[in-house]
């Protein structure tokens, strides 16, 4: 919501698509995402290295939602990207004062989640993935802080 905030600041709206994974095994994800030159780009803040930004690029939101498909994905390889969530503008939520507010905002995050969201893969699909390989769950440690700090 931070980042959403900060891109209304400069004249964006202030806009989040919801990223969902396997349950119970990771986290969904939200992104607060922006349009520059007719194209999507995203900022959000997660403790993995490869899930922070993503440059104004991709024509769609289900383009910029792939785009986090192969970083997504647990230590024994098992890539769990799901759903992505049509575009949420927290603007509905401007009687809640979500930019400055104190208070319990669980609102937001349970409406986030009611909104139509869109598979990406098929069941044909998910049988066939390939997990994510040794090399590449390495570079997925890469983390801004370790756990315990």
């Amino acid at each position: 919501m931070l980042a959403a905030a900060i891109l209304e600041f400069y004249g964006h709206k202030p806009l989040l698509v919801d990223l969902r994974s396997v349950k119970p095994a990771d986290d969904d994800h939200v992104v607060a995402v922006f349009k520059q030159f007719g194209c999507f780009g995203a900022i959000s803040k997660t403790n993995h290295a490869v899930l922070r930004y993503r440059e104004p690029i991709y024509k769609s939101i289900r383009e910029l939602a792939l785009s986090y498909f192969h970083e997504y994905f647990l230590k024994n390889g098992q890539k769990t990207l799901r759903e992505y969530s049509e575009v949420f503008d927290l603007s509905r939520f401007d009687y809640l004062d979500w930019r400055t507010s104190a208070e319990n905002l669980f609102e937001i995050p349970h409406a986030l989640d009611k909104i139509k969201h869109y598979k990406i893969l098929n069941p044909a699909q998910i049988k066939n993935l390939r997990r994510a390989d040794r090399i590449e769950i390495k570079a997925g440690e890469l983390v801004e802080w370790k756990k315990g700090r």
